[in-house]
């Protein structure tokens, strides 16, 4: 599984870092059936992140035939002031006058191919119109935001939907990194890697499996 980690102008460091560190070990732990690089719509290129004086390099470009596996992340700014140029929702628009929603969609229509975000990414996702109608999660101050987009929005630590996997604030990276660690190689691969980070998952996985509960609120927005 070749796993790619987007960045892009603003982005948050840790919504990145953390997936990027539990697929490595990942690879390391399975013998390298994972490998996992940084990347940006344009190319390998510096990439400010939205804190300031902390930039990460990314060492490829996001491509469509390499990926098995893409995870975005969400922005770092201001939750608050939807105005504002520091605003996690600017900083996320931002990125639709690039090339980058064109290559995440090109990616969700491949199939075989999964998209995972972290935090934010999944209100990029759907500021970009590519998760119309899907089951999401969100940083908990964005759930209602996502909802709005015409996204069904969950409160989990952790949504699994097939082919998007979504993390909710931002230390959810880790869960998300372990779960798909779990999914694709084996809970054996994924322990070893939780272990050694000394980081017990939390939440259950949301998954559309199962008796559907009945007088307890267990989801936000539609679902």
């Amino acid at each position: 599984m070749h796993a790619q980690i987007v960045l892009f102008d603003g982005f948050d460091p840790l919504d990145a870092v953390a997936p990027y560190e539990v697929l490595q070990a990942g690879g390391v732990a399975s013998g390298g059936a994972v490998t996992v690089e940084l990347a940006t719509a344009e190319g390998p290129r510096e990439v400010p992140s939205g804190v300031e004086g902390l930039a990460l390099r990314a060492t490829a470009v996001l491509d469509p035939d390499r990926a098995d596996l893409v995870v975005v992340p969400g922005a770092a700014g201001d939750l608050t002031d939807s105005d504002s140029e520091q605003s996690v929702l600017v900083r996320l628009g931002s990125t639709l006058h690039t090339g980058l929603p064109a290559l995440l969609k090109a990616v969700m229509d491949r199939p075989g191919r999964t998209v995972a975000t972290v935090c934010g990414g999944s209100l990029l996702l759907a500021m970009a119109g590519l998760i119309e109608g899907r089951r999401a999660t969100t940083h908990h101050l964005g759930m209602e935001a996502l909802d709005a987009t015409g996204a069904i929005a969950v409160r989990a630590r952790v949504v699994d939907d097939g082919d998007l996997v979504t993390g909710a604030g931002v230390t959810s990276g880790l869960d998300l990194g372990l779960y798909l660690l779990e999914r694709e190689l084996g809970p054996r691969i994924a322990h070893a890697v939780e272990e050694l980070f000394a980081h017990e998952r939390r939440g259950v996985v949301w998954r559309e499996e199962g008796h559907v509960p009945v007088g307890l609120e267990v989801t936000g927005g539609r679902a």
